[in-house]
């Protein structure tokens, strides 16, 4: 965990005591965090396999250094709330259409259609947020 926080662009310190049950980290701020880790409470729910669709959505924004917060799963499990370093904050509501009737053949690729969202924020005097949100949605296109 430590080093997952040093190598953020958003923390500038993080250590962790040799037994690993507690990190210490600074963020840019300097404001001194500890984090203690505890077992997990009992519960009947299964393990997820894998990370949950909008942990990963979350993950690769806070990767965009316009961006200081990535909220997966708040207010409701299908939603992030994201804040850019001007300040302005976001809810991303995630939507899944499952009956898709066109073929594969027809659908468009996930990175066109981003970037298509890009362009068109930037198509007439876009605003700060705009323009970093804009970024962000250039950024997820290419990777």
């Amino acid at each position: 965990m430590a080093d997952a926080l040093r190598r953020s662009p958003y923390f500038a310190a993080a250590d962790a005591d040799p037994g690993g049950d507690t990190v210490w980290f600074t963020s840019e701020a300097g404001i001194n965090y500890t984090l203690t880790f505890k077992d997990a409470e009992p519960t009947d729910d299964d393990l997820l396999p894998e990370p949950v669709l909008t942990e990963a959505i979350a993950a690769a924004i806070l990767n965009h250094p316009g961006f200081v917060t990535a909220d997966a799963d708040s207010p409701r499990e299908d939603t992030i709330t994201i804040q850019s370093r001007n300040q302005v904050r976001h809810l991303l509501v995630l939507d899944v259409d499952r009956g898709n009737a066109l073929a594969p053949k027809d659908l468009s690729t996930p990175a066109v259609d981003v970037a298509l969202a890009a362009d068109k924020l930037l198509a007439s005097a876009p605003s700060d947020s705009e323009r970093a949100t804009a970024e962000l949605l250039n950024y997820v296109a290419a990777t």
